[in-house]
């Protein structure tokens, strides 16, 4: 009965060691999700994921993407980094309903395996739709020219050293031209279609990539992935470079410093606005900015603050709005939809600060018509009792002070006056009659 014991624990551990052997040698691939529009941040973590995957000895990063494009310069940066890659970069766009437009196109074409999941599509990279510059009619007809040429040439670069087709990309960048997963796998523009992670790493078992340093054959037969989150950092970050994110800290940013500057020593509204401007200046570096728009937003606020000063009867408010409503609009310099701010976003954020500078406005104005209370003015239209004859002058007795007065006529001891002006340490006063 031992021996038998004694067996079937020495079969287990036999047994338990090859599971463990097994999964040891399984391949591992590093995931990584890039959701929504391509900025400066974005093209620093799918660097950052390459030399993590890199570090941790991953048989290749698989890019989960999904864009409507985004910045020139961060698409260029995100194609360099993959191209260079010391591993296996797979793109899949993917889930249903995703897309790799714009920038997003030659993300996908400069990996090493391009894959998509059906009900996705691919395409509309024209120049000005990846952020290289204004409409057509904003530039002259060479410079223009030139801007598709230099696209056109860099998408063809691309798609050739992949072995993919250079005559699509060019269609991509010249004519917006835009196709289904299923029409990108039959015109040699991805490699793979596959509705799932899993079998796209079946399909692509033993497929044969080029790296820098030379040739690799895949192996993905029981292959795990390993998702890797965005960190915090990382996430705050890109969260700020979306144009909408950036805009809302700008505007909270200048309420909270005119907020401060309209009462003094508030100190929270502040910090509050200080940090959510220092916010957003680092979202607008990222992002192509119309510095007009800027100038026209922070000159709506000093007429919102003139407002205070100067009593224009609402023409500076009204003024004020106008030049809030243009900045706004005038912002983001660019015609790419993904980097433009959202309407959705737009008129509700000016209506809401229009609304909050209009308040604070009222609430300033307000409270300098007021009734003061201590103080000289406080005195002005107040009831004394003369208690020395006033003629020419005489004395009087006001909110429990004894005071020298005058008046135009002269007035008895124990009569009541009002006062009418403050000269210094002498009241002007005129009898109250009865």
């Amino acid at each position: 009965m031992l021996k038998k014991i004694k067996y079937a624990l020495i079969a287990v551990f036999i047994f338990t060691g090859v599971l463990a052997g097994a999964q040891e040698k399984s391949p591992v691939f590093n995931m990584i999700t890039v959701n929504g529009v391509i900025t400066a941040p974005t093209a620093k973590y799918i660097a950052a994921a390459i030399d993590e995957a890199q570090k941790e000895n991953a048989q290749g990063l698989i890019i989960l993407l999904d864009t409507p494009g985004g910045m020139d310069t961060a698409m260029r940066d995100i194609a360099k980094s993959i191209l260079n890659a010391p591993l296996p970069v797979i793109v899949y766009v993917s889930p249903s309903g995703a897309r790799a437009a714009s920038a997003g196109v030659i993300i996908t074409e400069a990996a090493h395996i391009a894959a998509m999941a059906p009900g996705t599509n691919i395409g509309a990279a024209h120049p000005v739709a990846i952020g290289l510059g204004g409409s057509a009619g904003e530039k002259d007809k060479t410079m223009t020219e030139k801007i598709e040429n230099d696209a056109a040439a860099y998408a063809r670069s691309i798609a050739k050293t992949r072995g993919r087709s250079e005559e699509w990309v060019e269609k991509a960048v010249r004519k917006s031209e835009s196709i289904t997963a299923e029409e990108a796998l039959k015109l040699r523009v991805i490699d793979y279609v596959a509705t799932d992670v899993a079998k796209l790493l079946a399909a692509i078992d033993q497929k044969e990539v080029t790296l820098i340093s030379g040739k690799k054959i895949l192996s993905t037969q029981n292959a795990v992935t390993k998702d890797k989150k965005m960190g915090t950092r990382q996430s705050i970050l890109s969260a700020i470079s979306d144009p909408n994110i950036s805009y809302i800290l700008l505007l909270v940013g200048l309420a909270g410093l005119y907020f401060e500057l309209s009462t003094p020593g508030a100190i929270l509204p502040g910090v509050i606005g200080g940090i959510s401007l220092l916010l957003a200046f680092f979202g607008l570096s990222t992002l192509p900015v119309n510095y007009a728009g800027i100038l026209l937003i922070v000159f709506g606020v000093i007429l919102f603050i003139a407002e205070i000063k100067v009593m224009s009867h609402g023409m500076l408010t009204v003024g004020g709005i106008i030049s809030l409503i243009m900045g706004s609009v005038l912002l983001f310099d660019t015609p790419e939809p993904a980097l433009r701010l959202s309407f959705q976003v737009l008129i509700p954020a000016v209506a809401v600060a229009s609304g909050f500078f209009i308040v604070i406005i009222l609430l300033a104005v307000k409270a300098q018509m007021r009734k003061h209370f201590t103080g000289a003015e406080a005195m002005i239209d107040a009831e004394a009792e003369v208690v020395k004859d006033i003629d020419n002058e005489g004395e009087v007795f006001i909110l429990s002070e004894y005071w020298r007065a005058t008046s135009a006529a002269p007035v008895r001891k124990g009569a009541k006056v009002r006062v009418t002006r403050v000269d210094g340490m002498k009241l002007m006063v005129e009898e109250i009659k009865k």
